[in-house]
């Protein structure tokens, strides 16, 4: 198990260069990564997640995407079988929270990944899941396949949540 944070500069040690950061103690001692293997790893991961760049630069030089995919890939590098994923793209702008959410579903089908989601956007967890629990104050209240919750909201709390998605405006005819 894994864990990626919501605040991902939080999660860097400001006085590390990132390829510092990654778990080289538990690469090194994986058993299905021989420690030759494992010292690449950080490298060839990075560049699937499009983030080769990052390796030695410091938290302060990220921009929070770039933040985000280093902590995504920290979490994956270990191939765990499931990541709690905590509001990984709240912070994010509406694009680079798109090439996050792809990320983070290519990764899901490549390690066949289960995904813990924690998000308060019914539509950006919709994205990356099959199954949605819904809760309010620490009790679920509705759970199901994605898409039932989000045509068939049964609880007053999900239709709420499903309410709250801001839709674009139709520019006005002239």
């Amino acid at each position: 198990m894994q864990m990626t944070f919501q605040d991902p500069f939080a999660s860097l040690n400001p006085r590390m260069a990132s390829t510092k950061s990654w778990p080289s103690r538990s690469l090194s001692t994986n058993r299905n990564w021989p420690p030759p293997s494992a010292a690449k790893r950080p490298a060839n991961f990075c560049a699937a997640s499009d983030s080769t760049t990052l390796l030695r630069r410091y938290p302060h030089e990220f921009s929070g995407g770039q933040c985000q995919r280093i902590g995504i890939a920290r979490a994956l590098i270990l191939h765990p079988k499931l990541v709690v994923a905590d509001e990984p793209v709240s912070a994010l702008d509406v694009s680079v929270a798109a090439q996050v959410l792809r990320l983070l579903r290519e990764r899901q089908q490549e390690f066949r990944l289960t995904y813990i989601f924690i998000s308060h956007s019914l539509p950006v967890v919709a994205q990356v899941a099959s199954r949605i629990a819904v809760m309010r104050a620490g009790q679920f209240v509705q759970s199901g396949s994605a898409e039932r919750i989000l045509r068939e909201p049964r609880s007053p709390y999900t239709r709420e949540l499903l309410a709250a998605v801001p839709e674009i405006p139709r520019p006005a005819k002239v």
